[in-house]
């Protein structure tokens, strides 16, 4: 018997109360599931890497104030960035250095996690360092990375540049309190190799991971403007020479493990530490510019054991300091 229309409507009006209830009790059973389940976090409490909450991390460029000192600031933040527009070959403040970036060492504008930031410049400096045997200056700190890592010349310490420079990383290091290093600052420890370097696995390594950007003789990949590199040359004539810091085969490993190929993080590496090793190794014996800096390292005795030039006070070749193994010259020296 068919029914009639207030029957249908009954029937409807029925079907729609049951979906209603329906749909109730599966939101409360949800809600009940989530409280009493044992993966359950509340809302108030993120999951978070307590290493990583610990980093030291750059403040936000926004928040540089709109003032005379905030523009120096701003100007020292360009000049780290695009060092090469003002002070490379073509520079349009001086011709002054080899064409790379601050950057290129420092990265992120010096602003990553073990990636040679500047987050304990300014809460560290000055500072005594055994390679001059002296107490040294932020500007002095500056003009090495210049005439080293940038192999320029040095810039005039009371110039338009170095004030921004210095204003710059001082800014960077604000909330680091004086005397203390910040957790993420310089670069990540490593383990030594129980063997040398070896360069011949660096060679194939380096074909596989870093030739793309850095090009298959080193040469880096240089903007179509070229004023500046896309990615920085690693050996030759516009590198870094053998005075820079990054000449030490320890530093370049552990820059290259935290940091490279592209995309790599202190967190996240995408190379073992023997890898870093060897194609530290094979970067470090190929040809870039030499210089000289006589007064490095008055005390023998306190030369890093990577250092790569004699004389030394254990005894040990220069290549077994280029390349290692670096144990026994660790053991001699603590036995001395």
């Amino acid at each position: 018997m068919p029914l009639s229309q207030n029957d249908r409507h009954l029937v409807k009006g029925f079907r729609w109360i049951v979906l209603l209830c329906g749909l109730v009790l599966l939101t409360f059973g949800i809600a009940i599931f989530s409280l009493f389940s044992p993966n359950r976090l509340p809302e108030s409490s993120p999951i978070i890497d307590q290493n990583k909450a610990e980093l030291w991390m750059a403040p936000d460029t926004l928040l540089i104030p709109k003032t005379g000192d905030g523009n120096l600031v701003r100007y020292g933040r360009k000049l780290i960035t695009q060092t090469s527009r003002y002070l490379g070959p073509k520079g349009k403040v001086k011709a002054i250095s080899n064409g790379m970036n601050c950057q290129n060492c420092h990265l992120e504008a010096g602003t990553k996690p073990f990636g040679n930031n500047y987050g304990s410049v300014m809460s560290l400096y000055p500072k005594f360092r055994d390679r001059s045997n002296s107490l040294e200056s932020i500007e002095k700190r500056v003009n090495d990375c210049i005439q080293r890592s940038l192999n320029g010349e040095a810039l005039d310490s009371l110039s338009l540049e170095m004030k921004a420079v210095v204003a710059y990383i001082e800014w960077l290091g604000k909330d680091v309190a004086k005397g203390e290093k910040a957790k993420g600052s310089g670069l990540m420890d490593m383990t030594y190799l129980d063997r040398q370097a070896d360069s011949l696995k660096g060679h194939q390594l380096y074909a596989s991971k870093c030739s793309s950007c850095h090009g298959d003789h080193g040469e880096g990949i240089i903007r179509f403007s070229g004023v500046e590199y896309v990615y920085p040359p690693l050996w030759g004539e516009h590198s870094f020479n053998t005075g820079a810091g990054l000449y030490r085969i320890s530093n370049f490993a552990k820059y290259i493990r935290a940091n490279m190929p592209q995309g790599a993080t202190y967190d996240n590496p995408q190379l073992t530490e023997e890898e870093a090793w060897d194609i530290a190794a094979y970067v470090l014996s190929l040809p870039r510019p030499e210089k000289t800096f006589p007064q490095d390292w008055p005390n023998i005795e306190t030369k890093p054991i990577d250092h790569p030039f004699g004389p030394y006070a254990d005894g040990f070749s220069e290549a077994q300091h280029k390349y290692g193994p670096f144990i026994p010259i660790i053991k001699t020296r603590k036995n001395n």
